[in-house]
This record gives C-alpha cells, structure tokens and sequence, in this order.
C-alpha cells in the first residue's frame, strides 16, 4: 500500500479551548502540535478553514496542518474547506485521532476505512463524500464500558498513559519525512512493529 500522491494536510482532532487540551479526545491535537514544533510551524487562525492552520517543510515538500475549532462533531466542515480551497484530494490527507480499539500509546498508520463511531471521521467522511483518507490512529485505550466512553474521552489520560501517548507521537513525528516521501508501507512496518 503506497501514496499515489504526496500527503499535503495533516489534520489533528479535537476540541478547542483549554479546558480540552489534555484531554484523550485531543490526541489528534497533539500530533499536529508537534509537528508544527518539529518543523517549524506557527498555527494562525484561519476563520475561512474554520481551525488554526499553518504550513510547514519538510525535507522537499510542504504540506498544511490544520486543527478544527468546529468542535469534533463538525470536523468536517473545516476539513473540506481547506481541502476545496487548495485543490487537496482525500488520499492527500492524513487525520490524527484518537483511536479507542488500541492500547494507550499504540499508533497505527491506515488508509480508508470506516469512522467506528468517532464523530469527527464520521463529518469528515460525510463531509468530504469519501472515506478514501488516511489515519493515524492514536490509542487511547477503551473505558471498559460503552457507556462510560463519553466520559472517558474527554476526561485526561492517566500520566504513565499520556508518556506512552506522547512517546510514541515522537517517533510518528520522527517518520513523518517518510509518510510525506510516500513510504507509508515502511512506515508501518515501523509503527506497527
């Protein structure tokens, strides 16, 4: 499994404001966050894409990261306004989510797919007409109980959870030249290893 085309958005979800921002809902957040601190981005809001967006370079290429202030549930809407703006196709883009089915700190490396029941890929998909994107699924862990998942992805993860979190965003952030360069089935290999 090969990019055809180079990804030019990496979308991170989440909530804004501060009262979110360690939350396990965030992950996406996060990912995106330190790729702007990796490679030199500085995030700006940009009320036509509905989120704060910046562009960073890395290695030849360039690409767009962008972060929703639509709230998870209306993802969507600011995905496909940046992605319709600037001519990106689905297979372009890589969302970061938080990932419920995977243990904490576990990252995985996907494209296409359905949403599981995560409302942000559910807008993204509905609003961009496609599932044909890509994913870092970010594990976050599962509460045990259907019921208590609401609860549980917006409350913050346990601090060993959030350093295996956090680790393992480092080494997705490491191998980011190479998701770019379009070796996503090394990438894989390595994330998944």
């Amino acid at each position: 499994m090969t990019v055809s085309s180079s990804i030019k958005l990496v979308v991170g979800l989440g909530n804004p404001g501060r009262q979110y921002e360690q939350n396990r809902h965030n992950t996406g957040y996060w990912f995106v966050d330190l790729l702007a601190r990796h490679y030199g981005g500085d995030f700006k809001l940009e009320s036509k894409f509905h989120g704060l967006a910046c562009r960073i370079r890395v290695g030849g290429g360039e690409c767009w990261l962008l972060k929703p202030s639509t709230y998870m549930n209306r993802s969507g809407q600011s995905v496909s306004s940046l992605a319709k703006y600037f001519k990106i196709e689905p297979s372009q883009i890589l969302v970061a989510h938080d990932e419920l089915d995977l243990a904490a700190g576990e990252v995985r490396l996907k494209l296409n797919g359905g949403h599981a029941g995560h409302n942000g890929l559910r807008d993204i998909i509905s609003a961009m007409g496609s599932k044909e994107f890509w994913r870092l699924r970010i594990g976050i862990d599962h509460p045990g109980e259907r019921d208590q998942v609401v609860d549980y992805v917006l409350g913050n993860p346990s601090r060993d959870d959030a350093i295996a979190i956090e680790s393992r965003l480092e080494v997705a952030a490491d191998l980011f030249p190479r998701i770019l360069a379009g070796e996503s089935q090394a990438v894989m290999n390595e994330l998944h290893g």
